[in-house]
């Protein structure tokens, strides 16, 4: 049995959550340390023991963003095995994760941010771009078993999720659409595979 959570670390994970919901509702620059300590229920002492400033708590923001996307367990590409039933799996792994509450709210302090002052996020989406995601990976394997023509793997797969981002993921950050339903992501899914196997496959066995 995991012992609980430190105060410390208990008062960490309030100042965060403190952090991104006065961030959505103020913004950065209109958000205080002040107001993120009185949000979390802790002295200002305490939000700055952890955080100097209020950089070094967006940088945790987005740490946090990141985490959530790299903690996924990558699906190994399996020979011999249907290529669109991987990919199925794949994809719904990704889906679950951009239709996650918390996800979405980090994401939409990250981008607001991000957008508002973009140095303050260079290095993480560096970051971002440049990991070996799961779904890259998959494809590089694919191609390399003679399964999918020949390509740029990252480019290939931001082309397979950028159809999940775009019903799943951009309308719910940026215009607050409600997260689709069961029977909507399902028909999204099939769709996303379908149009990248017809593309690239050579063999859709």
């Amino acid at each position: 049995m995991s012992s609980p959570p430190r105060l410390t670390d208990r008062k960490r994970l309030a100042i965060v959550a403190a952090a991104i919901a006065e961030f959505r509702a103020n913004g950065f620059e209109a958000t205080s340390m002040d107001r993120i300590a009185a949000t979390a229920a802790v002295s200002k002492r305490t939000v700055y023991n952890h955080f100097p400033s209020k950089d070094e708590l967006f940088a945790e923001i987005l740490t946090r963003l990141w985490e959530s996307s790299a903690a996924q367990s990558a699906l190994p590409y399996q020979a011999g095995k249907s290529l669109r039933d991987q990919l199925l799996a794949l994809l719904q792994q990704k889906m679950s994760l951009i239709s996650d509450a918390n996800f979405l709210d980090l994401a939409r302090v990250a981008i607001a941010e991000t957008i508002h002052s973009p140095q303050r996020a260079q290095e993480m989406v560096a970051r971002l771009s440049e990991k070996d995601t799961g779904v890259t990976g998959w494809i590089r394997a694919a191609q390399e078993d003679g399964k999918l023509k020949p390509g740029d793997h990252v480019f290939l797969a931001q082309l397979l999720q950028g159809q999940l981002k775009t019903f799943a993921f951009w309308p719910q950050v940026t215009m607050g659409q409600p997260m689709l339903d069961a029977a909507r992501q399902k028909q999204v899914l099939e769709a996303a595979v379908d149009m990248f196997l017809a593309y690239c496959a050579r063999d859709q066995g």
